[in-house]
């Protein structure tokens, strides 16, 4: 079932996002500039893309609820913290060992015998 409603939802989506971007644009993204359209000209006839795009709209929400009320259902009863504390505890790891001192990648300090500059003999 959730498959179903699943595979639905993506169908849903793809469709959604394929009317949206066929539509016409409207121009002054977000009502701003452009002159004239959107929020400022009032309500435009409904076309067909229009109505589409709120039923396939409305048809996303609905599977969107759908599958939350499934995850919800497959859920109920168990919680993270259950599945925690049920885990058994992970095995500790030994430390890595040290490098010797002379496979340090970290330059000799001033103290140490060898030179800082190479010498050419």
């Amino acid at each position: 079932m959730e498959n179903v409603v699943l595979i639905i939802h993506l169908l849903l989506a793809l469709a959604l996002i394929g009317v949206v971007l066929l539509q016409r644009s409207e121009g002054g993204g977000l009502g701003m500039g452009g002159g004239g359209g959107g929020a400022t000209a009032g309500r435009s006839a409904a076309t067909a893309m229009g109505k589409l795009t709120w039923i396939l709209a409305i048809a996303f929400i609905t599977t969107s609820i759908t599958l939350t009320i499934i995850a919800a259902q497959k859920s109920a009863g168990s919680s993270v913290l259950d599945r925690i504390t049920d885990a058994p505890a992970p095995a500790t790891e030994e430390a890595p060992a040290l490098p010797d001192a002379g496979d340090t990648l970290l330059p000799p300090s001033a103290g140490d015998d060898a030179p800082l500059t190479p010498t050419a003999d």
